[in-house]
């Protein structure tokens, strides 16, 4: 499948068919939620809108852990439908809707204890088998001291008796996301970011649409639709409330807090789950680094720009130590990244104990609200909320057909794969750049080699990146929606979070190259760069503050992009 590509030029005739349109649904929030919502209503045949105001995965998922997994701590809650439910979706995001972008890793439960514990995890993991985990993956495996030491040879052997190792699935979260509001718009819905709802149309009672603002233009625009779901994610009680429906918080956001430090420096070939008295601990292999998370507070300041405080750091130091041989330490950070969860908001001073569990509303007539959930399980809430939508609308609706239908990349992937040494090539790209490219493109990966044969300057690595090809940033505006430097530093390429300066050796090379895609001039590329250069700086002020009110207010000590002049 040839993909649309969501360039300026998509992004100027999609603002003008919203103008015009009435649309049977509007999603507002194009997160993983909001974007599965948009297609799951445009793949039953209804017109739709999706209206983003950053960027694609902005906010929570673009700040997940990055599994997809059934949830081994919901089984400790006797959650059984919600582990099948996860279980399910994991399968067929495997094996039918990304494979391209989902891939199984082994995780290792370290024993402590001889007998008892041994049994409670073997029994869990076997019900975890039970409920659909061995659908698709190899089933769990009990292990000796000294076998589990053997593939995890960093730990210290006083930290365990023995363990027990299973396998669950990791995705590129941001990625993700932005591929189904792709895959939305090949199939007809007109989807853009920047573009922030601020009110909510309505007659009398019911909701009919949104005034939208263009944040690049500063234009109005009135979208018109028959139903509007609210997937706004944290901000789902400040659009709910646009409605009129009631000031009573239905979401609570809890802080996750992750960091990356080099591959090499813990000697795995495992992924680690541990219990932690407030969370529970991964260690989970992400290319050159491993992913060390999670924390799980309460988050009631910015929600737009979540701080990662020391004290977050030193917590996931601390727990991760506690099983190193050889301890970490702040200079071993290479990337940090803090992301809220939206909760279901109840009487719970621990968010951890708060349910992942999903809540589908009708606030209003015409608006529908989806939050809470996890990402594994995006599709049954965007399902289920557009279940909800079409209960309104005049005619027969086709029932959902996403479990069955895969997102851009995915068709043709692992022939592609299979054939990726006469792939690299044909287009005199190295086996490892075009497995690389595989991995985060699927069967779209032509598309860029065809882009590197017309111009072979663009298969040259980015300055200051160890893999970036500099057609990766192209396509990241021309194909992907990318707007701003954040946009591909952040979530496009994660240059932001995966090198050790967080990308400031890369951004005036990756500034040079969107400029004349999106019509910069050299006082916009300065802005862009000098922005990131001042968020930067502001993150690293965040993560030497001891609390969360001080860490806000260091992250929040960056001007707006509008107001930076050379």
């Amino acid at each position: 499948m040839t993909s649309v590509p969501l360039g300026p030029a998509h992004r100027a005739t999609t603002l003008r068919r919203m103008r015009e349109t009435e649309f049977d649904v509007l999603v507002i929030g194009g997160g993983v939620v909001g974007a599965g919502a948009a297609l799951d209503a445009v793949s039953r045949g209804l017109t739709v809108a999706l209206v983003e105001a950053d960027d694609w995965a902005a906010g929570t998922s673009s700040r997940s852990s990055r599994l997809v997994h059934g949830g081994l701590r919901y089984l400790q809650q006797l959650d059984f439908r919600l582990v099948r439910e996860a279980l399910k979706e994991r399968g067929l995001l495997l094996t039918r809707l990304a494979p391209h972008l989902v891939r199984p890793v082994p995780f290792m439960f370290p024993l402590r204890h001889r007998v008892a514990e041994r049994l409670y995890v073997g029994a869990g993991l076997a019900l975890y088998d039970v409920l659909g985990g061995a659908r698709t993956m190899p089933r769990h495996r009990h292990m000796s001291r000294r076998k589990a030491l053997a593939v995890a040879p960093a730990l210290r052997p006083e930290s365990l008796v023995g363990a027990v190792q299973y396998f669950d699935a990791k995705v590129d979260d941001a990625r993700f996301a932005m591929m189904l509001a792709r895959t939305a718009a090949q199939y007809g819905a007109a989807v853009t970011t920047r573009a922030r709802v601020t009110d909510l149309l309505r007659d009398g009672a019911r909701v009919t649409g949104a005034r939208v603002r263009d944040l690049e233009s500063g234009d109005e625009i009135l979208v018109r639709a028959r139903q509007v779901v609210n997937a706004t994610g944290v901000w789902t009680d400040e659009t709910r409330q646009m409605a009129g429906a009631g000031d009573r918080p239905t979401v609570q956001a809890s802080k996750g807090v992750h960091i990356l430090v080099r591959r090499e420096r813990i000697r795995l070939d495992t992924g680690l789950i541990m219990p932690t008295e407030k969370s529970v601990l991964f260690v989970i292999p992400w290319g050159r680094h491993w992913i060390i998370g999670t924390t799980d507070t309460a988050w009631r300041l910015d929600k737009a720009n979540p701080a990662a405080s020391g004290a977050d750091i030193d917590y996931l130091l601390d727990q991760v130590n506690a099983v190193l041989s050889t301890p970490l330490s702040r200079d071993d950070i290479e990337g940090v990244y803090a992301g809220l969860r939206p909760l279901p908001a109840k009487d719970a001073a621990n968010t951890a104990a708060l349910s992942r569990e999903h809540a589908v509303a009708r606030p209003a007539p015409g608006l529908v609200t989806v939050a809470g959930g996890k990402y594994t399980t995006y599709r049954v809430m965007a399902k289920d909320a557009i279940d909800m939508a079409v209960r309104e609308l005049d005619g027969a609706v086709p029932a959902s057909v996403t479990d069955r239908l895969p997102i851009l990349g995915a068709v043709g992937f692992e022939t592609m794969w299979n054939g990726r040494r006469h792939l690299a090539h044909r287009y005199g790209v190295g086996l490892a750049a075009t497995e690389r490219l595989l991995r985060r493109y699927g069967s779209l990966t032509e598309e860029l080699l065809e882009m590197v044969a017309a111009d072979p300057a663009l298969g040259e690595r980015v300055p200051g990146t160890r893999d970036c090809l500099k057609v990766e940033v192209v396509y990241a505006v021309s194909h992907e929606g990318a707007r701003h430097l954040d946009d591909v530093l952040g979530r496009r390429t994660r240059i932001a979070t995966e090198e050790k300066d967080r990308g400031l050796a890369a951004a005036p090379e990756v500034a040079a190259l969107m400029a004349p895609l999106l019509g910069w001039d050299a006082e916009d590329v300065w802005r862009e760069t000098e922005h990131h250069r001042l968020h930067v700086a502001a993150q690293h002020a965040a993560e030497r503050q001891l609390d969360d009110q001080a860490a806000d207010t260091a992250r929040l000590d960056v001007p707006d992009l509008s107001a930076l002049s050379p």
